[in-house]
């Protein structure tokens, strides 16, 4: 017990101080993708067609990129031959409606927060199942890094919770496969009204890589009201975190710049 105790005191405070303070992300981070359609050459639609998910769309209403497809990948930064988009350190992804979500190129209309009603039953304390509805693991996984001591989710009042009877809402993973279809729908049904529904992944949110494959739904808000959507493949702990936070009407601020 001493050896632990004093390995403890060696090691030292451990949970990061975000949100007061936001700490460096590595360099390798992906964020909010910043565009320069100056750059573009007429005509040149390289970055579009080299998406996987054709999360892309250039046309005449201009440059358009749907957060809750694109992957992060680079595909399109690579095809881009002027260099006319690239990723930011902006973590700050998470929206309340699927609109939202499609991107213009300048500004992001972050997510916000719930009525008043609701943000008294759960602002204090907010019980979440979570449910994987097919998913690849790597969402699943950075929501379980949510609970480590450096992230420390339950000093927010979040805890993830094991039966939906004692859950105020559902967190849904994965594209929704065929197979999943009936428990996730009966996980949503056992949680008691009112509830919420937070859509965490390219996956959940357009079915992703998997979209438009006869064994999955493209996404959970076909079947479910979506309150929340955190796009990322996976998203960043911390870009779980802001959403929730902005959720409950922790952090207030709607628009981002591209940093």
């Amino acid at each position: 017990m001493l050896q632990v105790s004093l390995a403890r005191l060696k090691q030292g405070h451990r949970t990061i101080s975000y949100p007061a303070q936001v700490p460096t992300l590595p360099d390798r981070f992906r964020g909010l993708p910043a565009v320069d359609t100056s750059k573009c050459p007429d005509g040149c639609s390289a970055c579009a067609e080299a998406c996987p998910t054709d999360a892309i769309a250039i046309d005449e209403k201009g440059f358009r990129l749907d957060l809750g497809r694109c992957l992060f990948c680079t595909d399109c930064t690579q095809a881009c031959p002027e260099g006319a988009i690239r990723y930011t350190q902006e973590h700050r992804l998470a929206t309340t409606t699927r609109q939202d979500l499609i991107f213009n190129g300048s500004t992001l209309k972050r997510a916000q927060a719930l009525d008043e009603k609701r943000r008294r039953l759960f602002g204090r304390s907010l019980k979440l199942r979570q449910v994987s509805a097919g998913g690849s693991g790597a969402c699943e996984a950075d929501l379980n890094v949510l609970g480590t001591i450096v992230f420390d989710l339950g000093r927010f009042g979040i805890q993830f919770v094991a039966s939906p009877r004692h859950a105020d809402g559902l967190v849904v993973t994965g594209p929704v496969s065929e197979n999943m279809r009936s428990a996730l729908l009966e996980t949503y049904a056992a949680i008691p009204a009112p509830k919420l529904v937070i859509a965490v992944g390219t996956e959940a949110i357009s079915g992703g890589i998997f979209r438009g494959h006869s064994e999955v739904h493209n996404g959970c808000d076909t079947f479910l009201p979506v309150d929340l959507y955190i796009p990322g493949w996976p998203p960043h702990p911390l870009t779980i975190l802001d959403g929730l936070l902005r959720l409950l009407g922790r952090l207030q601020d709607s628009t981002n710049p591209p940093a």
